[in-house]
């Protein structure tokens, strides 16, 4: 084999390497945040954003977790609930929210949490490429052709959203 032939694989199978060392450290952070939640962090608070643009809702995939997922993630300290979801928007897909509205909130008392997710809806964003170590993929998909794997919460939120009179409070 040629020398730059084999620096050239070497190089092409070690940011493979790389890749997989990130995902399976993501996987780690993941595992160790959901046992601090649990044990030091008994109630959380986060945001998620429907973010539906010709009949489509913008769906992620995580690179640490199955499924498909509403963008969205924890509140900060010092940090208002809108702003979250406009900052969690704009991390995970690139998202600049034109206009928010509030649709609701839930509890999900899954996996000995006590977790609360407030939910936003925009209709109005502009969205520009970005990478996000934590995202895998992000697509829009009709709401009748959404894909397998749809987080149960993500997709109670997608239904009550069609709905002309939508709940809004409940279980995640």
């Amino acid at each position: 084999m040629h020398p730059l032939a084999a620096l050239s694989r070497l190089a092409s199978q070690s940011g493979a390497i790389v890749n997989r060392l990130k995902r399976w450290l993501l996987r780690a952070a993941y595992a160790l945040v959901t046992l601090r939640r649990i044990a030091w962090q008994p109630v959380t608070l986060g945001v998620n954003v429907l973010l539906v643009r010709d009949g489509e809702v913008l769906l992620v995939r995580h690179t640490y977790r199955a499924g498909w997922f509403l963008p969205g993630g924890g509140v900060k300290r010092h940090e208002t609930l809108e702003a979250a979801a406009r900052r969690e928007a704009r991390e995970e897909v690139g998202a600049t929210i034109c206009e928010l509205r509030l649709m609701g909130a839930y509890s999900d008392f899954v996996e000995a949490k006590s977790d609360h997710v407030v939910v936003f809806v925009s209709e109005s964003f502009e969205q520009t490429p970005n990478e996000s170590a934590e995202i895998a993929e992000a697509r829009f998909f009709r709401f009748d052709a959404l894909p397998e794997g749809v987080s149960a919460g993500s997709q109670r939120r997608i239904d009550e959203y069609r709905q002309p009179n939508p709940s809004e409070a409940g279980q995640w």
